[in-house]
């Protein structure tokens, strides 16, 4: 009798691994509903993607196929933020939901981060050439057009001049020294995002939404998926063995910080975290009586 061959799924992690492994491949839309699934186990990210699908093809069939750029454009804001109502949620900004872009579809409100994915995705596939930008403190979103680039908030759907980012640009540049004779181009911070770096960017924000609220089970699986994305990133090494500490768990806490001093010898923290992980070491030394 031949043995049937049983196939086990991917866990979530697996999976999320499998999205972020190659820049090549790297498949940020979907990787972006994936992260949802620390949240909900079941969610099945293909129906997500679908939904965002049926977006798309319920506004192309209602623009004419000869749409100018600049018309595109103009049916795609009225679109994503008369019709069906997307917005920044600015009544819960820290609602960790905002980052789960299964609910986001559902709730019409996200972070800037979240809306763009979102826009950029509708955009492209309407024929528009968008892309994210990780402007400081506020995600944008920029569109390459015939008659020159154009930058828009994501979060209201605002188009912004020239003088608009410079005013935003302002309190960054002065708290990095940024100004006078070292003052940088306007340019140089509206470079379009790698899709790495957008999705550490949601990660991000999410791992300090649950790092505040001492939610350290929430923490840890996001500290997972950016040690994941991020293998050489050994700050990621360190903030995960302070989850594992946080949730009592020893061993891999001394691996990941063992990992990041070997790595890391002259950062700053070095010191406080090569005691934490002599504390840690004690803890499992068993005490004679």
């Amino acid at each position: 009798m031949s043995k049937s061959i049983v196939f086990q799924a991917p866990s979530p992690l697996e999976y999320f691994a499998s999205l972020v492994a190659e820049d090549s491949s790297f498949a940020l839309l979907e990787a972006a509903v994936a992260v949802a699934q620390d949240e909900y186990p079941q969610l099945d990210v293909q129906v997500v993607l679908s939904e965002i699908d049926a977006l798309a093809l319920r506004l192309k069939k209602r623009m004419p196929a000869d749409a100018a750029p600049v018309q595109r454009l103009r049916f795609l804001n009225r679109f994503f933020y008369q019709e069906l109502g997307f917005a920044g949620n600015v009544n819960d900004y820290y609602d960790r939901r905002n980052s789960y872009l299964n609910d986001v579809l559902v709730q019409r409100r996200g972070i800037p981060l979240t809306l763009a994915l979102l826009y950029v995705e509708l955009a492209g596939q309407l024929g528009l050439i968008a892309r994210g930008v990780s402007f400081p403190g506020h995600f944008l979103v920029k569109l390459r057009m015939p008659q020159g680039e154009v930058v828009i908030d994501p979060f209201d759907g605002r188009s912004l001049s020239r003088e608009d980012l410079d005013e935003r640009l302002a309190p960054y540049r002065r708290r990095q020294g940024l100004v006078g004779d070292f003052e940088a181009p306007l340019g140089l911070f509206l470079q379009a995002a790698p899709a790495r770096d957008i999705l550490a960017r949601m990660l991000r924000n999410l791992k300090e939404i649950h790092r505040s609220a001492r939610d350290s089970v929430r923490w840890l699986a996001v500290q997972q998926r950016l040690v994941v994305l991020l293998p050489q990133s050994w700050d990621e090494r360190r903030d995960r063995a302070l989850a594992h500490a946080a949730l009592g768990q020893r061993e891999a806490a001394i691996r990941d910080l063992e990992a990041y001093l070997q790595h890391r010898p002259d950062a700053d923290d070095a010191r406080a975290m090569s005691e934490q992980l002599e504390q840690l070491r004690r803890q499992g030394t068993p005490r004679l009586h």
